[in-house]
């Protein structure tokens, strides 16, 4: 699966938005990081970040860490807590959803890669 159909399905499966998308990739591929460096790193204001941030915590996309620090839990769980979720604020029946079911499939490599140095590829 690829970055722009997973960003694709988030949007249309989860009803995030396109940048809430690109905020919750960006720290499941990358890490644990600051709203000031997802700003940096996506070309988006601070203020844009830090509000898609607390989003994210509130849709189950992110835990929520002190010092304005951003972290997803591993994709298999997150990406099914947001569809859940979704499924509760549109009062939608909650079952299987093979696209949600295979954003967290493509994204663990990456997600285990950029948090432990045991799984780095060389």
């Amino acid at each position: 699966m690829k970055l722009s159909e997973i960003t694709q399905t988030l949007v249309s499966e989860i009803k995030l938005t396109e940048i809430q998308a690109k905020i919750f990739l960006h720290v499941v591929l990358h890490g644990q990081m600051k709203s000031s460096e997802i700003s940096d790193k996506l070309n988006i204001s601070l203020d844009d970040a830090i509000v898609n941030c607390k989003k994210l915590v509130e849709l189950g996309g992110f835990i929520d860490m002190p010092n304005d620090e951003f972290e997803a839990m591993h994709p298999r769980f997150t990406a099914v807590n947001m569809y859940r979720k979704m499924c509760e604020r549109e009062q939608k029946e909650f079952k299987k959803n093979l696209e949600i079911d295979n954003i967290g499939v493509a994204l663990e490599v990456s997600y285990d890669d950029a948090r432990t140095k045991y799984n780095k590829k060389i």
